[in-house]
């Protein structure tokens, strides 16, 4: 075996080795058209694209880490109040004297003159005030949004702004699809304009956000720790990370003074009370007990807001490896299996099979675990997606290039396939 191993590693093997990996990515490239050309496959293409085997880390594999506690962060659930009743939130918490308050709501119409009134004059009273704005129609060209949706100017003579645009694969953030990352910077017209959980940190800590911005990624990844178990026991096993208080038990000063007292509170929708499941505002989150097939959403948005806010404040971040080096180890990855299933193909023919298949199978199975102990232990993200289907390709895919693809420049082959069966 090892003389026929010397004589068939030659210099037409390792060009082989090399072509027919460039044709395995050629078909990952056309099977990747498929999905897309076709409106039968989408919903398949839409439901793979949904899917991410670091989710199981989240909802399956971490045990409330109490490194994502933090007590500085005060969610408050403004229910079905009227401009009226925030008001009224806002004037009590104010009172017991908080770093900041944000407000995840819109008021972009005037309304009763009565109400509106007290709104602005609550809002005015607060030191430090931020209100969420709304990025609208990219323009890919400029590479800038052309517009940015506010609450009424009225309302924003003391306030501070940041955009609550979460990234999902959702071509409305509206439509259920699941949030991992977000943009802390975008720009529009009128300049650069901050995600509204940096806004937030930046009130409360300078320094952390000073931090987070050293790390110049576009994107960053969600390290959630926690959501409001009341509202979601059935679709997170982490137990609250933030102090959670419902609209009711404001006006009736259900809390202790110190709750608020330099904290970082923001109000937001989470169902009439505490107790509704409603799925006004909400989204799926890799918390989601079911990271396969999900049901129900699972998260407020005002919650999403409060996890990358406390990310931001505890500094626990994830990495992860870029789409160039994910790039490169696919590519290394399925060149190393050519070679081995060169070998087979060429040593044990009867064998090809049977081994190929057999090492696609645990090799894909390892790959995933690497990838899944990895980003549970370092918090790291290994980008090795297109490295495991070229794996799961190669092996079916040299056969085609072996006995389909080199044959058709065989002059000899390309007879010998069209010469008439003998009697």
């Amino acid at each position: 075996m090892f003389k026929n191993l010397r004589r068939i590693t030659d210099r037409q093997f390792w060009i082989d080795c090399v072509l027919s990996t460039a044709f395995i990515f050629a078909l990952i490239l056309f099977g990747g058209g498929i999905f897309s050309a076709f409106e039968i496959l989408n919903p398949i293409g839409e439901a793979i694209s949904d899917m991410d085997v670091t989710d199981i880390v989240f909802s399956k594999l971490r045990k409330d880490p109490d490194a994502h506690q933090n007590e500085n962060i005060v969610i408050v659930n403004i229910g079905d109040l009227n401009r009226e009743g925030i008001a009224r939130q806002l004037e009590i918490i104010e009172q017991h004297n908080p770093k900041v308050i944000g407000v995840d709501a819109f008021f972009r119409e005037l309304r009763d003159p009565w109400q509106d009134s007290l709104l602005m004059t609550a809002m005015n009273s607060v030191e430090n005030l931020v209100l969420v704005t709304k990025l609208n129609q990219y323009n890919p060209d400029r590479g800038v949004f052309d517009t940015l949706e506010t609450s009424n100017p009225l309302f924003l003579e003391n306030a501070q702004l940041g955009f609550a645009n979460l990234i999902t694969p959702a071509k409305e953030q509206d439509n259920f699809k699941v949030c991992r990352s977000f943009s802390p910077v975008e720009y529009t017209r009128k300049g650069k304009q901050q995600l509204f959980a940096l806004t937030l940190a930046e009130n409360f800590n300078p320094a952390a956000v000073e931090r987070f911005y050293q790390r110049q990624n576009p994107v960053e990844l969600i390290n959630y720790g926690g959501n409001i178990v009341r509202a979601n026991s059935k679709n997170s096993g982490f137990t609250n990370k933030f102090t959670v208080i419902d609209w009711l038990d404001i006006f009736e000063g259900n809390f202790v003074s110190e709750v608020f007292e330099g904290k970082i509170v923001i109000l937001g929708y989470m169902g009439s009370d505490l107790s509704d499941t409603s799925w006004d505002d909400k989204l799926y989150t890799p918390l989601n007990m079911e990271y396969a097939g999900r049901t129900n959403p699972d998260m407020y948005g005002v919650v999403v807001h409060a996890n990358i806010l406390s990310m931001i404040l505890n500094g626990n971040f994830i990495d992860s490896m870029s789409e160039r080096m994910g790039i490169l180890v696919g590519v290394i990855l399925c060149f190393l299996n050519v070679v081995c299933f060169s070998l087979i193909y060429k040593l044990l023919p009867r064998w090809y099979d049977g081994l190929t298949k057999s090492i696609q199978l645990i090799e894909a199975l390892l790959l995933l675990l690497i990838v899944v102990l990895v980003f549970h232990f370092f918090s790291y993200k290994l980008n090795l997606t297109l490295g495991i289907i070229a794996v799961l390709f190669a092996g079916d895919s040299l056969e085609v290039y072996y006995g389909v693809l080199k044959n058709l420049f065989s002059k000899e082959q390309r007879r010998l396939l069209f010469q008439p069966l003998q009697d």
